[in-house]
Order: C-alpha cells, then structure tokens, then sequence
C-alpha cells in the first residue's frame, strides 16, 4: 500500500527535488497533497503531473487549476493536519513552517524536515511534542541527515562534527566581501538553493543555525558540536563516539540522496539514478577551522545557542529582515551581520513558554528591524 505524502513549499528548491524523487518512488508513495507560494505557474504544471487531492497556496488562489484551493497559514496548518497524510515534508521556509510542523505532529503524522526555523524558533516545544505523540522528526538537511545516518545510540556519541562548504567567500578577503554584490553572494560554488539560505550561506549564519538545529534534534550540548570548514562538500558531517572512532556520511554534493532517506525511513531504496561515488575522483578531502572575524554571524549563532530562552528567536528573526532588505538592495553585504547584531542588543532573552508567545516576539523583532533600517535610511 502506497504511503500518502504532502510537500509543504512543493515550489522551492527542496519541494521540486523531493518531487523529483517521488517520481521514481511512484510505487511507494501518492502525492496527497501540495502547498506553495506565488508560483502559480509552476503549481499548476505540478498539479497536473502529479494529480494531488488537496492544494494549497500562500495568498491568492486566482488562476490555480484545481477545485477547491486552500488559502494561507491557515491551509497549509489544514493539510499537514490531514491524517490522511503518512508523512508531511516541511520544505517551505521561514518561520511558516512551525505552525503547521506542531499541526501534523499533534495528529501523529511524521515529519520530514527541511525548514531550519521550525527548531531554531521552538526547539524544545517541537521535540517534546514529537516525543509526546511518538513522531518522528526525519532530517532533510544534509549535514543533519548524515549525521542521523552515522548515529546508532546517542549514548555512545561524544561530539557532532558538522561541515561547511564556506560558501562562495572562503577564499576571499574581508574587502572582496565587503563590496561583494548580490550575484556575488548568489553564487554557491556547491549547492543550488533559495535565495535567502545562500546568503546565509555566504554568511556562514546558515551553519549556526544548523548548529542550534543539531541541539535540539539530537540532544548533543553546544560544547560537543563542531563546526568544520570542507570546500568539497563531500563529507556532509561526522559523528565521534566515546571510544574516539570518527564516523562520517560521504557522497557528492546532492539533496536527492538526504530528502529521499528521509521519505523512506528506515528503509534504503533504489531512487534516482546518480554518478556512483569515487575517491579516485574525489582526490583529496580539505578540512580547516572557520574564521570567525570573516563569518561573525557564525560566530553570533554559536553565542546565541548558548544562550538559549528567546536568544535564537530574535537572531533568526532580525536576520531573515536584514536578508531580505539585502536581496532588495537596500543594504550591503556586511551590512547583514551590523543590522542583526545590533537588533539583537536591543532585546533581553527571555524564557518563552508557547507557540503565540514566540510569534509575538518574533513580530516585535521583525518591526524593530525594520524601524532600525527605515531610521538609517534604507527603506
């Protein structure tokens, strides 16, 4: 009997690969449903290859080819819910994934996990109620996936090991990234993304944010998960046990390979054809300490995960404003880090108890941000 899936953000990046591995899944799995943003264009060629039972769509339904189209926050909560659902792949990004994420664990659904925010915002919230309904949180990410693949008990591990391409600024120097300019920064030498996790990739923020990701989904301190620089993005992360044996996951750079492990769970299974694997080729595996003066949002992401309580909130917050004003031009690449430190230093963490009272934070912050920048002048 087929497993039922729902892609929430069916349009991005991860929603159309996972698309793509369900093609050759197509024994195993029915696509029930579809939720994306504004790009109705491709939604409408996805419902008509795929033939899903529900949709979903951000604001407005207008031009949607299908019946009954649901709308907003509210529909996309709808469809992960539906306990016709197996598995719910959370593969929008921001912090509209959390809502929904808490929706289908609280209907026993699992989880297939690609929107960093959802454990960044609500980390202890959502693993307590994955831990409460008996759901599985099956990460997408690749760092996070190799990671859950080298695991067999917890218990046995005494250090995460996670890897960073460094982006397309791990051999610059401060001036060239300085006057980078958005194209620049867009230019991931490894990984095709979205617009705004390449320019936290270029930041390195991407990887704190994976770092307080890590904490939570594996219950590892902050003092026992590294950060290692690897340009090759063939050892997409490791795991050291207590008797000091290294574990790594290894393959070419590829979501296909973590988004279908994470379908299949536990389960391995043939899927998209793809280059075997040579160390041959390979040839050499570079590794080296990140640079924190280069990379200080990394630097403030590892601070701020220490820190705990509403910290991650108000980072993850005030970064994703100072993102989105650099992918409208209104600021500068260095710029990001200066904007997010600065909102950060306005705001005491503060101990956060329920999903409305991170949402109420998460607002302030984002109108502070954006006050902050209309007063310099930016917007």
């Amino acid at each position: 009997m087929k497993r039922k899936i729902s892609i929430i953000g069916s349009t991005g990046s991860i929603g159309v690969q996972a698309l793509e591995v369900l093609e050759q899944l197509d024994d195993k799995f029915e696509i029930y449903g579809l939720a994306a943003g504004n790009n109705i264009e491709l939604l409408n060629s996805q419902i008509e290859k795929y033939k899903p039972k529900k949709v979903c769509v951000a604001k407005n339904t207008t031009g949607v080819n299908f019946a009954q189209v649901m709308s907003g926050e509210a529909g996309m909560i709808e469809l992960a819910s539906d306990k016709e659902n197996d598995i719910v792949l959370m593969a929008v990004s921001g912090r509209y994934g959390l809502k929904p994420t808490l929706a289908a664990i609280k209907n026993g659904i699992d989880i297939a996990l690609a929107n960093k925010e959802t454990l960044v915002m609500a980390g202890e919230i959502v693993m307590s109620e994955a831990k409460k309904y008996g759901v599985n949180i099956l990460p997408v990410d690749s760092e996070h996936s190799a990671i859950h693949q080298c695991i067999k008990n917890i218990n046995d591990v005494s250090k995460l090991i996670i890897t960073a391409s460094g982006g397309p600024f791990l051999n610059k120097s401060a001036d060239e990234m300085e006057h980078s300019d958005i194209k620049q920064v867009l230019n991931h030498p490894r990984w095709k993304m979205g617009k705004k996790i390449t320019v936290d990739s270029a930041t390195l923020m991407n990887k704190g944010l994976e770092v307080i990701e890590a904490h939570h989904l594996f219950g590892m301190a902050y003092d026992d998960i590294e950060v290692v620089i690897h340009p090759q993005s063939v050892v997409h992360s490791a795991v050291e046990y207590k008797d000091g044996s290294v574990i790594a996951q290894l393959g070419l750079p590829s979501m296909h390979i973590p988004i279908q492990y994470a379908i299949t769970y536990p389960e391995r299974v043939e899927g998209i054809k793809s280059k075997s694997f040579s160390f041959a080729e390979v040839a050499r595996l570079d590794f080296e300490k990140p640079d924190f003066d280069k990379f200080p949002c990394l630097k403030l992401a590892l601070e701020v995960g220490r820190v705990g309580y509403s910290a991650p909130v108000i980072m993850n917050a005030a970064n994703e404003e100072a993102v989105y004003a650099f992918l409208n031009g209104l600021i500068n690449y260095n710029d990001i880090y200066s904007v997010v430190q600065k909102i950060y230093d306005k705001f005491s963490p503060s101990k956060l108890d329920d999903i409305d009272s991170i949402f109420e934070l998460d607002n302030e912050v984002r109108c502070v941000t954006k006050e902050y920048l209309a007063k310099i002048g930016v917007v």
